[in-house]
């Protein structure tokens, strides 16, 4: 029982959707023979969850103990005593105060060895603000508790895996963003990834424009030929680096499909396509970090919130996705701990 994988799972919002695709998740009985699922919550609010979604067959245990986990079992770490007061598809603070208690438990734990990857539900950007959250979202939060670079990394199972140069900052900021060390830094982060996390042996990489027809020569903006082309060049990774592509035509000729991974310049640039492509199939990936996180590609879904219709392939595939990439840097770690010296061969008639 002791090498099953351990998943902490943050509640998210709890006027949200995640809870919702949580529990729909752990009711998989075969979950409980590949990994312990450790929900950070309460017993109060997963308990009303339960009712309101008429799950009364999911049995959890509640814990307060990391120390004291049941492997036979879901847990839910009881972050708070309190009965809260749960409002589905309403934005309040309430909503925020505790999807951030929940998962600064999660990530404590996370940093503390206690669990072996993190799996988020959705929060909401706004009603988590705090003096103890000022992060524009879990990426950028996780990387001040996790240590590491972040970076954004949608995938999907069938290899499809986009990445991005900028990620929550307003449009009229990106191209100041785009710098030829900062490219160069993401398509390195995406070719390590790639290999460590996916077990990619030889990634194939394409590149993004920044501009429309990725910039036409100078004609529509430099940025693509003073900025993303040398960044490029730089890394001399002949064979491997490819671009920068137009976006549009990327996408529309299907060219994405001869990539092992796409760096695209800036959030939606990349979303927009990723999520057209496989929405509620896709997961969130936050690459670079020193622990493995992931999360569902949707949000917090408040206009669907407590009708029992959200759905949960997402974070279903997010779940196993975490599961995946641990068990492939274990191996990763493994096989170059030790790696064979070279030598010379002699070839003997």
């Amino acid at each position: 029982m002791q090498e099953k994988i351990i998943v902490g799972i943050s509640q998210g919002d709890v006027n949200g959707i995640g809870l919702e695709v949580v529990l729909k998740t752990l009711m998989d009985p075969t979950l409980i023979e590949i990994c312990t699922p450790i929900l950070f919550s309460s017993q109060k609010t997963v308990s009303y969850y339960r009712k309101v979604l008429g799950l009364e067959e999911f049995n959890f245990a509640p814990i307060k103990d990391l120390n004291q986990i049941n492997h036979k079992k879901v847990n839910v770490f009881v972050c708070y005593d309190e009965e809260v007061n749960i409002e589905m598809g309403k934005l309040t603070e309430t909503g925020g105060k505790y999807a951030f208690l929940s998962l600064e438990k999660a990530a404590q734990a996370l940093a503390d060895k206690k669990i072996d990857v993190l799996v988020t539900a959705p929060i909401n950007k706004s009603n988590i603000q705090s003096p103890d959250f000022k992060f524009v979202g879990h990426t950028e939060y996780l990387g001040s508790i996790l240590g590491g670079d972040p970076l954004m990394l949608m995938c999907t199972d069938n290899g499809l895996r986009i990445a991005v140069v900028t990620g929550h900052i307003p449009v009229k900021d990106i191209s100041s963003k785009i710098t030829i060390e900062t490219v160069s830094k993401k398509i390195s982060q995406l070719n390590e990834s790639l290999i460590k996390d996916f077990g990619v042996r030889k990634p194939k990489i394409a590149v993004l424009g920044l501009n429309p027809h990725a910039g036409d020569s100078g004609a529509i903006g430099n940025e693509d030929k003073d900025v993303i082309v040398p960044a490029i060049q730089k890394l001399n990774l002949n064979g491997i680096v490819y671009g920068p592509y137009s976006a549009d035509g990327f996408f529309g000729n299907r060219t994405y499909e001869q990539f092992d991974g796409i760096l695209a310049m800036y959030h939606d640039q990349g979303l927009i396509p990723f999520k057209t492509l496989a929405f509620n199939e896709g997961v969130n990936f936050t690459a670079g970090l020193n622990a493995v996180r992931t999360s569902p590609d949707h949000g917090t879904g408040y206009e669907i919130a407590g009708k029992n219709i959200a759905n949960d392939q997402s974070f279903k595939k997010a779940l196993y996705a975490a599961i995946d990439i641990f068990k492939n840097r274990q191996m990763q770690a493994e096989i170059s701990e030790h790696p064979l010296a070279f030598g010379t061969f002699k070839k003997e008639r």
